[in-house]
């Protein structure tokens, strides 16, 4: 996927941990993790709104978009 999410940077800048950050978010553990692990695959803007505001930040300090030497755009996904 071309978009990286920089969440555990972001995390680590703020000193603040996992668990912290799921409660103030009111996100469950395991999808916080998700997403710091980078395997989501989407994110509600419900949800990057409250990360944004737990962690004082901006979209675009989570959220990069790394350009993907296996996309092929012409290759429909599945």
């Amino acid at each position: 996927m071309a978009i990286k999410i920089n969440l555990d940077v972001e995390m680590a800048k703020q000193k603040k941990g996992l668990t912290e950050l799921a409660n103030e978010v009111d996100i469950t553990l395991a999808n916080l993790s998700i997403l710091k692990n980078n395997k989501a695959k989407a994110i509600r803007f419900t949800t990057l709104n409250s990360i944004c505001k737990a962690l004082n930040c901006q979209p675009g300090d989570i959220l990069e978009y790394v350009e993907d030497s296996d996309h092929n755009p012409d290759k429909e996904e599945k």
